[in-house]
C-alpha cells in the first residue's frame, strides 16, 4: 500500500462534491446544451426563407425584371445571412462552454471518488490508466458534447421543418425526400454500433499503453538491474501495434459512416434535380398539386434539397465524435465507481482532546469483496494509550489491512473500531484521522525543497516547526546539504532511510498527532539505516500511540508489546 498522511490542517485539492450541488450542475449543463442546439437549428432554418426570396429574385429577372425588382429580396438575403451566422456562432460558443462545464463536473466527479477510494481496494485502477482517462480521454467528451448533441437536434427538426415547406409546393419531390431520409440514420446506426465498440477498445489499448509507459518508467532501474530492457521494449512494440490497429479501425468506420451518407444524400438531390428538370422542360406534368412546376418553385425545391440532407450529413461527420465521446464517458463514470471507499469525508477536521487514545478491536471482519474469503475474521485487540505495538506475522497475513482498518482507510465487514472512547464511524473518521499519520515504506516525495515536503504547503505551518520537525527526525544535515535546491520527483536524491525520516518529519508537524501507523517502516533498509529510523520514529512516538507491522525482530522488540498474527488469528503476546 501506498503512503499516506493525515493531517488536520491539510487541504486537499479534491473534494468530494455535494450530490444535491452536482446534479443541480448537471441539469443546469443539460438545459444549456438544449438552448445551444436550439440555436443553431433555428439558424439552420433560416435558410428556408433565404431560398425562398432568392427563388423569387431568380424567377422575376427571367421574367424581365430588372434591378429595383430584386432590390428588396437581395437585402432580406443579406439580413437574414447575417442573423443565421450570429445565431450559429451564438449557439456553437454556448455548445462548447456547457461541453467543457460538463467535463469539468465529470472530472470532478471521478477525482472525487478515486480520492475516496481506499488504497487497498483490489479494483483500484492503475495510476497511468486514471491519468490517461482523465487527461487526454475525457477529452474527447467536449466534441460529443458540442457538436454531436446540436447535430442530432437539427437532424431530427431542420428536415422536417424543410419536408413541411416542400410538400405545399410538390408532393412528389416531398415523398422522395421522405423515403431517402430514413435509410440514412438506417445504416448509420448500424454502422455506428461497431463504431462505438471499436472506439472502447481503441481506449482500453491507449489505457492500458499508458499504464504500461508509467509502470516500467517507475522500474527502469529495475528493469536495467534483471536485463529486460529488450523485452521490455518487444512488449512495448507490441502494445503500439495494437493500439495503431485499433485506432485505424476507428477511422476506416468513419469514414464508411460518412460514404454511406453521401451516397443517400447525392441520390436523393439528383432525383429531385431529376424531376425538376424534367418538370420544367414539360416532359413531367405532375407531382405538384395544381398546375406544373414553374422556374421559381422548381428553384425553390433545388435549393431546399440540399440543405434537407445537410443535418444528416453534419450528424454523418460528428458520428464518430459520438462513439468516441460515449466511450470516454463510460470509462470516466467507471472511476467514479469504488468497490472500496475510504470511510468518511476526504476532507480533515480538527480532532478533540489532546492525551494519546486507546485503540479497541471488537470482532473486526473484512474482506476486499462480497465474493472474496475472509481476510481477518472475529479479531480483537486493544492497545492502551500511548502504547508502542509491533504486528509481526507473514506477508498477506493482515498487518496492512489491520492499519488501514484503524485509520479508516477500508471499511470493516464486520464489527467496530473505538479510538479514544469515539466509535470510527463515516461521521466520525474524518476527526479521528485530523489525530492520525500514517509512515509507509514508500513515502512519496515530491518535486520541491526537502522544507517544502515537510510542510507540504499546510497553512500555519511556521519554519520554526518545520526545523524542529528536521531535528526529531535527524535529517537536519540533509536539509542543510540541499538548502533551497529542489528533490527531484519521487524522491530522486534521497536514500531510502532518507525518505523514511522525511516522512517522520511531515509527521511531526501536525500539531494534532496523537496516533502513529507504520507499514513496514524499515523494510529494505541496512541494519545501521534502519536502526537510525528506528531511533527517528521512537522519538516521535514519545507520549503517543504507536502501531507497526512490522518483519524486523530489532524493531518489534523496541515496542512495549509485540503481537504475532496469522489471518486474523493472535497467536502469541509478548510482553516488553
Amino acid at each position: 500500500m501506498g503512503t499516506a498522511f493525515f493531517d488536520a490542517t491539510d487541504k486537499p485539492e479534491a473534494r468530494p462534491p455535494n450530490g444535491e450541488v452536482t446534479s443541480s450542475r448537471g441539469d443546469a449543463t443539460k438545459g444549456r446544451l438544449r438552448r445551444a442546439a436550439l440555436l443553431q437549428a433555428l439558424a439552420a432554418t433560416i435558410w428556408i426563407p433565404q431560398a425562398g426570396l432568392l427563388a423569387v429574385s431568380v424567377g422575376r429577372i427571367a421574367d424581365g425584371g430588372g434591378l429595383h425588382d430584386v432590390l428588396w429580396p437581395a437585402l432580406g438575403i443579406l439580413v437574414l445571412g447575417l442573423a443565421r451566422s450570429c445565431l450559429d456562432a451564438a449557439g456553437g460558443r454556448l455548445a462548447f462552454h456547457a461541453a467543457r462545464a460538463e467535463l469539468s463536473r465529470r472530472r470532478e466527479i471521478a477525482i472525487a471518488a478515486l480520492s475516496l477510494s481506499s488504497p487497498v481496494d483490489r479494483g483500484r485502477p492503475a495510476s497511468g490508466k486514471a491519468a490517461s482517462i482523465i487527461g487526454e480521454q475525457a477529452e474527447l467528451i467536449v466534441p460529443y458534447l458540442a457538436r454531436f448533441h446540436p447535430a442530432r437536434m437539427k437532424a431530427s427538426l431542420v428536415p422536417l421543418v424543410i419536408l413541411a415547406f416542400i410538400l405545399p409546393v410538390s408532393w412528389i419531390a416531398a415523398l422522395v425526400l421522405l423515403f431517402a431520409a430514413p435509410l440514412i440514420p438506417v445504416f448509420m446506426a448500424l454502422i455506428g454500433w461497431r463504431a462505438q465498440a471499436a472506439s472502447e477498445k481503441q481506449l482500453v489499448a491507449t489505457g492500458g499503453l499508458n499504464s504500461f509507459l508509467l509502470d516500467r518508467l517507475r522500474g527502469l532501474a529495475t528493469i536495467r538491474a534483471l536485463n529486460a530492457v529488450d523485452a521490455t521494449a518487444l512488449r512495448l512494440r507490441e502494445e503500439a501495434e495494437s493500439l495503431r490497429k485499433r485506432t485505424m479501425a476507428v477511422l476506416k468506420i468513419a469514414f464508411l459512416s460518412s460514404a454511406v451518407l453521401e451516397l443517400f444524400a447525392a441520390l436523393g438531390v439528383a432525383m429531385i434535380a431529376v424531376y425538376v428538370g424534367f418538370s420544367l422542360l414539360g416532359e413531367i406534368r405532375f407531382g405538384t398539386w395544381v398546375g406544373r412546376l414553374d422556374l421559381t418553385e422548381g428553384l425553390f425545391i433545388l435549393l431546399l434539397a440540399p440543405a434537407f440532407f445537410e443535418p444528416l450529413r453534419e450528424l454523418s461527420a460528428v458520428w464518430h465524435d459520438r462513439a468516441a465521446g460515449e466511450a470516454a464517458l463510460k470509462a470516466l463514470d467507471a472511476l467514479a465507481v469504488g468497490s472500496l471507499p475510504i470511510r468518511g469525508s476526504a476532507e480533515p477536521a480538527v480532532p478533540a482532546g489532546t492525551e494519546a487514545p486507546d485503540i479497541r478491536l471488537e470482532n473486526l471482519a473484512f474482506r476486499y469483496g462480497a465474493d472474496e474469503p475472509l481476510i481477518l475474521g472475529g479479531f480483537n485487540l486493544d492497545v492502551a494509550a500511548g502504547e508502542h505495538l509491533a504486528l509481526l506475522g507473514a506477508s498477506g497475513s493482515g498487518k496492512s489491512t489491520l492499519l488501514s482498518l484503524m485509520s479508516g482507510l477500508a471499511p470493516c465487514t464486520d464489527g467496530r473500531i473505538v479510538i479514544g472512547g469515539v466509535e470510527l464511524t463515516d461521521e466520525t473518521a474524518a476527526s479521528l484521522r485530523g489525530g492520525m499519520a500514517w509512515i509507509g515504506q514508500n513515502p512519496h516525495i515530491f518535486a520541491g525543497t526537502v522544507a517544502g515536503n515537510i510542510a507540504l504547503g499546510r497553512p500555519g505551518i511556521l519554519r520554526a516547526e518545520v526545523a524542529e520537525a528536521l531535528d526529531a527526525a535527524r535529517l537536519r544535515k540533509v536539509a542543510d546539504a540541499y538548502g533551497n535546491r529542489p528533490l527531484g520527483e519521487g524522491g530522486i536524491g534521497l536514500s531510502g532511510g532518507e525518505a523514511l525520516r522525511l516522512a517522520i518529519a511531515r509527521a511531526a508537524c501536525n500539531p494534532h498527532l496523537k496516533v502513529i501507523l507504520a507499514d513496514e517502516p524499515t523494510a529494505h533498509l541496512d541494519a545501521a539505516t534502519a536502526a537510525e529510523v528506528t531511533e527517528s520514529l521512537l522519538s516521535l512516538a514519545r507520549g503517543r500511540t504507536l502501531v507497526v507491522a512490522t518483519h524486523d525482530p530489532l524493531l518489534a522488540a523496541r515496542m512495549h508489546r509485540t503481537m504475532r498474527i496469522d489471518a486474523g488469528l493472535i497467536l502469541r503476546e509478548a510482553a516488553e
